[in-house]
C-alpha cells in the first residue's frame, strides 16, 4: 500500500488513508491524548500551542495552532462515537478562542485498522457543500494534514 493516499469520492467528500508501522492501540492513543496531539497535529510551521480534550461522546477537543507570525487558528471537534482502538467520529470545524463554531463544518470518521503488523488510518470527511470542501483544500488542508501525519509517524517511533 502507498504510504498516503487522498481520494475525492464526491464533491463534498475527501478520504485520506495512511499506513503506519505501529500497533493500532498506539496510533489510537496518539489521536486521543492531548500530550501526543500537541506533538504532531498541524503542520510544523503551525504547531498546536493549546489543546484541551474531553474524550467521550459529546466531549469536545478544542485546540489552537499558532503560525510563525503569531497568528492563531482555532479548531473544535465534538465527538459522536469513540470505539477504542477502532474508530473515532466527530464533527469538526474552525472556532474562536471561546470555542464558538466558525464554518465550514464537517463530519469526520477515522478508522484504525490493524494490518501487517502496523495500522492503516482512514479519515473520511464529509462537508455540507462542495464550496466548503473547496475552501479547505484551497487553505492547504491536504498538504497540512500530510505534514501532520509525517510528524505522527516520527512520534510513533518514539513512544
Amino acid at each position: 500500500m502507498t504510504k498516503q493516499t487522498m481520494t475525492k469520492p464526491s464533491d463534498v467528500e475527501i478520504i485520506f488513508t495512511r499506513a503506519f508501522n505501529a500497533p493500532r492501540e498506539k496510533v489510537f492513543e496518539a489521536w486521543t491524548t492531548p500530550e501526543h496531539l500537541m506533538k504532531w497535529w498541524g503542520p510544523p510551521t503551525w504547531p498546536l500551542t493549546r489543546c484541551t480534550l474531553d474524550l467521550r461522546p459529546g466531549g469536545v477537543w478544542h485546540y489552537c495552532m499558532t503560525g510563525p507570525d503569531g497568528t492563531e487558528s482555532w479548531g473544535r471537534a465534538v465527538y459522536g462515537e469513540i470505539t477504542p482502538p477502532e474508530r473515532l467520529h466527530f464533527v469538526d470545524s474552525f472556532s474562536d478562542a471561546a470555542g464558538s463554531v466558525i464554518p465550514p463544518e464537517s463530519s469526520a470518521a477515522v478508522s484504525f485498522e490493524a494490518r501487517d503488523g502496523g495500522t492503516v488510518v482512514t479519515m473520511h470527511t464529509t462537508y455540507k457543500t462542495a464550496a466548503d470542501l473547496a475552501a479547505v483544500l484551497e487553505m492547504g488542508m491536504e498538504e497540512g494534514l500530510g505534514q501532520a501525519l509525517d510528524q505522527l509517524e516520527t512520534l510513533l517511533a518514539s513512544i
